[in-house]
């Protein structure tokens, strides 16, 4: 049975389910391969994507990407300190996963994109294939200072990838040597917008029905009580945990049973912060994106010059959004400058894996 060793990054949720619609597809196409996730991110969210028995976990560690209080709020002292240990102990980190490998057999490793798992092919003589629209020196070395040689270090892991596959709203990646572009990737709806309406009984329409997101780490200071009272027929829907109870709110608790792509089909646009995952499927629905900047975190220029290219958009000011003065939502959005991107992200990368293997 050929294997592949799927290593994602532990930040966020985005990462693991882009990572996971690609290996959905996968195996899709491939009924013999075995897939193992090797990833600290939630095994139900995992699971929502890859229901499968050819699919194993170990609970890993590679990286941090950085510590968040929240979607938006980062703790970059605590990041460095974290950072600085990490490259102290790869090679500690490393040993059991090398063991683990040397064991069971591995035919590829494909990373999104932790950057010592270029090291972890190499301890092994396994290729290593990486996935992204970012690497991570790329986030880091703006921030100066001893992030610089993180960076630095970083990017020189990154120089041992046999092959990249460049996702769109990209940067340049340019410590890939091989960089394969591809279209977008994204999870397909379970459910059809008549089905999803009848099982909430939701009765707003399309246009005034809005998906409200901000990740795994939330965002506690939306001005949820004070926006949505002035919409009383509008129907909002969050996976938000902490989010009031609200008549005009849907709260979606099991993230196991529904995931937000899942109910963008009866959305007419999703109210974001910037994020691959959210703004990938988003245009792969069609959907309209509203979005906020996003202050000292490199990946939001690219993503939100994306985001106005290629979908009806609008970029708001974060402190009127925060105010609770919400009448973006009776505004029309803003058309894309450009042509639509290409869906083909998911086919493209586990046809290249399938083509490998084989």
């Amino acid at each position: 049975m050929p294997t592949l060793y799927l290593a994602i990054t532990n930040h966020g949720f985005g990462h693991a389910t882009r990572a996971a619609s690609v290996a959905a597809t996968l195996l899709q196409l491939c009924p013999d391969i075995h897939i193992i996730v090797a990833t600290t991110a939630p095994q139900w969210l995992l699971s929502s994507y890859l229901p499968s028995e050819r699919v194993s976990y170990r609970s890993v560690s590679f990286d941090i990407g950085v510590f968040q209080i929240d979607s938006l709020t980062m703790d970059k002292a605590a990041t460095l300190e974290k950072l600085q240990w990490i490259r102290a102990h790869q090679d500690e980190i490393l040993a059991p996963e090398v063991e683990f490998i040397q064991t069971v057999g591995v035919d590829l490793i494909l990373g999104d994109i932790p950057p010592l798992v270029t090291q972890l092919a190499k301890a092994v003589g396994v290729p290593c294939w990486m996935m992204s629209n970012f690497g991570w020196d790329f986030i880091y070395r703006p921030w100066g200072g001893e992030f610089e040689a993180i960076a630095d270090w970083i990017a020189d892991c990154f120089r041992d990838c046999d092959r990249l596959f460049r996702l769109p709203f990209h940067e340049s990646m340019s410590a890939f040597s091989t960089i394969t572009d591809v279209g977008l990737t994204s999870g397909t709806p379970k459910l059809s917008a008549a089905d999803l309406r009848s099982r909430y009984n939701l009765t707003a329409p399309m246009e005034r029905t809005i998906l409200l997101t901000f990740g795994g780490l939330g965002l506690t200071q939306i001005p949820y009580k004070q926006a949505l009272a002035n919409y009383p027929d509008w129907q909002f829907i969050t996976f938000d945990r902490r989010a009031p109870d609200l008549p005009n709110l849907l709260k979606i608790l099991d993230r196991s049973l529904l995931r937000p792509v899942d109910t963008m089909v009866i959305c007419d646009r999703i109210v974001s912060k910037p994020g691959y995952g959210t703004f990938a499927e988003a245009c792969c629905l069609g959907r309209g994106v509203i979005t906020i900047p996003r202050q000292g975190f490199a990946e939001a220029a690219p993503l939100l010059e994306g985001i106005q290219r290629h979908a009806a958009h609008k970029i708001l000011d974060s402190a009127t959004f925060f105010s609770g003065d919400w009448s973006f939502l009776e505004q029309p959005l803003d058309p894309p400058t450009g042509a639509p991107l290409p869906q083909d992200g998911n086919d493209t990368i586990a046809h290249a894996i399938r083509r490998y293997l084989s």
